[in-house]
């Protein structure tokens, strides 16, 4: 696995359907060396703590390897690292292979995988089209939120390598698909491990208590 591009933002205020949105979501890439510490990227800027931002969800990371896939979807070719509004572009990220706990080293810092990602309207504003969040839920392929274990500095093309997978986890896809996915068989099983694993962040160790009690 390999970091492809750094991308942040500064909050900034856009339009959506005539109303003002304050958002962090349209991300640029960044070059040389960049600090990460316990709340986000340095000169990234979160707008919506409730849903963004936080120990928790102090950095995102989405797979280099899935926008082929957004281009082919979504009929463009004009698609920027950076879009989906993740801070990391990550060459080999696999929801199915990453695993709520999982530890990773990427040049002096080591992140924790803590929750997968919910998309909202803000998604739809950054790729211009308003089928993009259930788009994004149906591909159950929604990237990744990291708390930081260690604070330290990344750069372009570091290596993003896993360097713990806890014995008695649930992966990021699976997790995703068993909160959302109502023909998904295993997400009893799923849901039961989830909300037992002191890794995944409180909001979700709840959202999967509440979504287990309602398929019993």
């Amino acid at each position: 696995m390999k970091l492809v591009s750094i991308n942040v933002s500064k909050k900034q205020i856009a339009e959506y359907k005539g109303k003002p949105v304050s958002t962090g979501i349209f991300k640029k890439p960044l070059q040389g060396k960049v600090y990460v510490g316990k709340r986000n990227i340095n000169g990234d800027e979160q707008a919506d703590l409730k849903h963004h931002g936080g120990i928790d969800m102090a950095v995102y990371a989405f797979s280099y390897d899935h926008y082929p896939y957004w281009e082919k979807l979504l009929g463009r070719n004009d698609l920027k690292y950076g879009i989906f509004g993740e801070n990391l572009t990550v060459k080999g990220l696999v929801e199915e292979k990453t695993f709520i706990g999982d530890q990773f080293r990427i040049g002096s810092s080591i992140l924790e995988v803590s929750q997968p990602r919910i998309p909202c309207f803000k998604l739809a504003m950054a790729l211009d089209d308003d089928s993009a969040p259930k788009l994004f839920t149906s591909s159950f392929n929604t990237g990744v939120y990291f708390r930081v274990i260690e604070e330290g500095h990344i750069t372009k093309d570091d290596l993003f390598k896993k360097i713990m997978q806890p014995p008695n986890s649930v992966s990021v896809r699976s997790l995703f698909r068993a909160m959302y996915d109502k023909a998904y068989i295993e997400a009893g099983q799923v849901l039961e491990v989830a909300s037992q694993l002191t890794t995944l962040s409180q909001e979700w160790r709840e959202k999967a208590k509440s979504r287990l009690i309602r398929l019993k």
